[in-house]
């Protein structure tokens, strides 16, 4: 399985853009163009269609080792075979997500990855003192698979890398034709969603960012 420290790309299969018929095939094709993380995001989907969803997809990211992050849901990672859950600002403390996800049995598996979304220097700080294994940093333009959210620009990514020493991964908005821009600016770790579930072939699109980042990032950053 990869590790989160070595994660540049992160894909999101968000069901907002995908038709539940094409999940798999979207998923596998995101793995196979090198994402590093994937996270099944279904807003407005019932829990049991959620998990239903969620073991079709199992399979696919364990073959390529890719960690496999629920979103909203942490009690559904142990009944899917994720990895962890994903959380807003709004969704409780980290510790109880990552009880709900479920705790390391006496040392015989990893306990579950817990991410949280910030959007601002201080709310990273705090994810971080609460001990979120990760943070998604944004969103850096507007964009629509966050409607409503206002874009918080590029200006505190160097901040935030200074302050926090977990994974940041930047969101939103991201695009190839703005990533150098996002990297330029001091992002390590980028998420990118509509730009790789809309491309019409999504491994070469997700092989393209993924060359994009790993050519601009160190193995130690």
């Amino acid at each position: 399985m990869k590790s989160l420290s070595a994660a540049r790309l992160y894909g999101i299969l968000d069901m907002g853009y995908v038709a539940p018929a094409d999940a798999e095939r979207v998923g596998a094709e995101l793995c196979a163009g090198g994402v590093d993380v994937l996270q099944l995001r279904a807003k407005g989907w019932d829990e049991l269609a959620i998990e239903a969803l969620g073991q079709r997809i199992e399979p696919i990211t364990r073959a390529a080792g890719v960690p496999l992050i629920v979103n909203d849901f942490p009690e559904l990672t142990p009944s899917i075979g994720a990895q962890g859950a994903h959380i807003g600002q709004d969704d409780g403390a980290v510790e109880d997500a990552r009880w709900r996800a479920g705790r390391a049995l006496a040392g015989e598996v990893p306990l579950p990855l817990i991410g949280r979304s910030t959007h601002s220097v201080e709310q990273a700080v705090a994810a971080q003192a609460e001990g979120a294994d990760y943070i998604g940093f944004g969103p850096l333009f507007p964009t629509p698979t966050k409607p409503g959210r206002p874009a918080i620009g590029l200006a505190d990514i160097r901040r935030v890398h200074e302050l926090v020493s977990i994974p940041i991964f930047c969101i939103g908005g991201i695009k190839l034709e703005n990533l150098d821009t996002v990297l330029d600016a001091g992002a390590r770790r980028v998420v990118i969603v509509s730009a790789l579930l809309q491309a019409s072939d999504i491994a070469t699109a997700c092989r393209a960012a993924k060359q994009i980042v790993d050519c601009r990032t160190l193995p130690g950053d």
